[in-house]
């Protein structure tokens, strides 16, 4: 296991270091710069081509690592210098390579289209609606969730709207340096660490993807991280929501997750709530940004400094601290998605979910009575 762990996260965050120091040399060539604005929170112009490091990171690794395995598939003999727990798994990657090619595919067009808007500024409508032919696109080809009901709608129409909530979140996200990274690290790593120790029989094919995102998030955050010197822009955060979104779909819903742990207790239904407890802050920041949004009768699409870092920012936080205070609050939630895997049944699970919603209704309360304090 430790072979696969650090040949995944290790590929990523080579190639996702190297090709992001790139970008910082060809982005302003390209005219790929972020200027300040009001709605923004650096101060100097920055280029914008730290996407292309993200996306090169996990889709380079992958690319190789299915090289690799038809090589080896048409081996006689495979080679003893391979890990003994990779062995029965070769077929597997071999059948669902079309599937993984197929969701990076979608990746791919939605970060060519987040980078035409790096370059351009898209309106939203044009963006959604290519959102939406991708997600449905995923969902007939088959990345959907059961949700365990009779009407298989159900399945189609939960499968899209996770993965529009997703590109949009980590879009959302992207606000403050280190921040949509951070937390696509935190979460990336949790779903692995579930999809590999959590369940009886490993689901490596998904961990790995998981893991090469993880790595390639790493790598970026190396040049990200405050003072950034590089964003990774539309082109990245769209790639990594595409990318968590179908992971969790493939990795926690589909195909049943009603197995055993350890060979003694049973994983029941209610861990599909999982992914909810591991991605509770961003869905929380799209929600609550939304909202605040509808409330004051503008666009909910519109860009402005209402997210949950840059409320942070208005209670006296410093930016690295308000991302630090995100960051911490994802992996507080996201203790709750691995634990929810060692509680029986649904009684068990409501109270993992109540304490999720106790830290969100805490945040909550302290942003706004911060926003209310008498000047």
């Amino acid at each position: 296991m430790f072979f696969l762990i650090a040949a995944c996260f290790g590929s990523g965050f080579v190639v996702s270091i190297v090709t992001t120091r790139l970008m910082r040399t060809l982005s302003p060539r390209w005219g790929l710069i972020d200027q300040p604005a009001a709605r923004k929170v650096h101060v100097t112009p920055t280029p914008l081509g730290g996407g292309i490091g993200i996306w090169a990171g996990v889709v380079i690794p992958i690319a190789l690592a299915q090289a690799s395995v038809f090589w080896l598939s048409g081996l006689e003999q495979l080679p003893e210098w391979l890990p003994v727990e990779i062995r029965p798994h070769l077929d597997g990657v071999t059948f669902r390579s079309g599937q993984l090619w197929g969701i990076l595919a979608a990746g791919t067009i939605l970060s060519v289209m987040g980078l035409i808007d790096d370059i351009r500024n898209l309106p939203w409508q044009p963006r959604l609606a290519i959102q939406v032919l991708v997600a449905v696109g995923l969902t007939f080809a088959g990345v959907r969730a059961t949700v365990f009901v009779e009407w298989t709608w159900v399945g189609y129409l939960v499968s899209v709207l996770w993965i529009l909530c997703l590109v949009n979140s980590f879009n959302f996200l992207d606000n403050m340096d280190g921040l949509s990274a951070g937390i696509g690290l935190i979460a990336s790593l949790m779903f692995a660490a579930i999809l590999l120790t959590a369940l009886s029989e490993p689901r490596w094919l998904v961990a790995s993807v998981l893991l090469i995102l993880a790595g390639s998030l790493a790598g970026f955050l190396w040049w990200n991280w405050s003072p950034a010197s590089i964003f990774m822009g539309d082109t990245g955060s769209y790639f990594i929501g595409l990318i968590l979104a179908t992971m969790t779909i493939l990795g926690t819903f589909y195909e049943g997750s009603s197995t055993s742990v350890g060979g003694a207790s049973s994983v029941g239904r209610h861990v599909i709530l999982a992914p909810l407890c591991v991605l509770a802050v961003p869905l929380y920041d799209i929600i609550s940004v939304m909202l605040i949004r509808l409330k004051q009768k503008r666009s909910p699409f519109q860009p402005d400094k209402s997210h949950f870092s840059h409320r942070l920012v208005e209670l006296g936080l410093k930016p690295r601290s308000a991302v630090l205070t995100v960051h911490l609050a994802t992996l507080t939630t996201g203790f709750g998605g691995l634990l929810l895997y060692q509680v029986p049944d649904w009684n068990s699970a409501s109270i993992v979910a109540g304490l999720i919603i106790c830290v969100l209704l805490i945040i909550a309360i302290l942003e706004t009575a911060g926003r209310s304090k008498p000047e």
